[in-house]
């Protein structure tokens, strides 16, 4: 079982963006100190939700500054994005980092966001999977050319190559992971025989069927049970440890809901539709529910029940939900030390 980090850089009320910003990049360092797997970088912009702006940018700072750990975006968001430009940008960071990258894309929400890139909502509701194809032809052939609706170029030749041999040795390429949060992403993602990054929003059951369902359509599309074996999904969550439950708990019923209100709210989108967005206090219970939260034997035991119920052997937590510097520290820490040697 390989657990990570999910970095937000979540703006808490009454901080700044700059500490915010300090925390995630502290959170990763402590999480590489601490033994986790890899850390995951989540991407957004205009909101206080969370304040990096983007997650290439900031995997590569964080690649800088660690040795062994992998850093992942979760997600980069493909429509506000030229796919060749975040393949070279992936490229670059997968051969200088010996292989420590994974790009995770998604398709994002419709907000104004697509009005400020100027990207449109057309590439939001049906330009991901032109963008998604572009981007893996970018990181598997020597040579590209655009031939889409969106995209239209003469052949260029690809540089850096991300299959050229790393250290002596051959490599793949940079992984790619997909965000799934509908059975049409689902689809996608298992046709091109992609793993999936599964939302914290939902719990192991639905995570279960999501991937059984990515199972069915990746047989359908032909792909073989050796490569179906090989997609390592990752599963979001939260975690939040303390010497008791309830505390635990309340660390995080404390501080997230007025994340939640202060971040959600400041979504706008795009048309001017109607957008439902949760109740935050409501949202922290169901998170407090579904994931590792609580003393150190019962994060484990949490963790464990999902990958016996989901299959996932991969989770990206969410380790900053006290919005404190020093109690996420601490949290990542005890994860480390106190929840991973539980999992052996």
């Amino acid at each position: 079982m390989r657990v990570g980090s999910f970095v937000l850089a979540a703006q808490f009320p009454g901080q700044g963006q700059g500490e915010a910003l300090h925390r995630a990049v502290r959170s990763a360092e402590v999480a590489e100190e601490a033994g986790l797997d890899s850390v995951w970088l989540a991407e957004h912009h205009f909101v206080p939700y969370g304040t990096c702006p983007s997650a290439v940018t900031l995997a590569a700072l964080l690649l800088g500054r660690t040795r062994r750990i992998r850093v992942g975006t979760a997600v980069s968001v493909l429509p506000t994005a030229h796919p060749v430009a975040l393949g070279e940008q992936t490229a670059l960071l997968h051969m200088t980092s010996g292989g420590r990258f994974s790009l995770g894309v998604g398709r994002g929400g419709p907000w104004v966001d697509l009005e400020v890139f100027g990207s449109g909502l057309e590439a939001y509701e049906k330009g991901f999977p032109e963008s998604l194809d572009l981007l893996l032809r970018w990181l598997r052939e020597a040579r590209v050319e655009g031939r889409g609706e969106r995209f239209s170029f003469r052949e260029v030749a690809v540089v850096p190559r991300p299959q050229e041999a790393l250290n002596g040795q051959g490599t793949a390429g940079p992984e790619v992971v997909v965000a799934c949060t509908s059975p049409s992403s689902v689809r996608l993602a298992a046709q091109r025989c992609l793993p999936m990054l599964l939302g914290m929003h939902v719990g192991d059951d639905e995570k279960a069927e999501m991937v059984a369902l990515w199972n069915r359509h990746a047989r359908a599309a032909g792909h073989t049970p050796e490569e179906i074996s090989t997609a390592s999904h990752v599963s979001a969550g939260v975690a939040q440890i303390a010497d008791r439950r309830l505390d635990a708990a309340e660390t995080l019923q404390k501080a997230m809901p007025g994340w939640l209100k202060q971040g959600l709210d400041a979504h706008v989108t795009v048309d001017g539709r109607h957008r439902a967005m949760r109740d935050p206090v409501a949202y922290t219970e169901l998170l407090c529910g579904l994931h590792p939260v609580g003393t150190p034997q019962v994060c484990a035991d949490r963790l464990a029940a999902t990958s016996e119920r989901t299959g996932i052997t991969r989770f990206a937590l969410l380790v900053e939900g006290s919005g404190d510097l020093a109690a996420t520290e601490e949290n990542v820490r005890r994860l480390g030390a106190e929840v991973l040697p539980r999992l052996c």
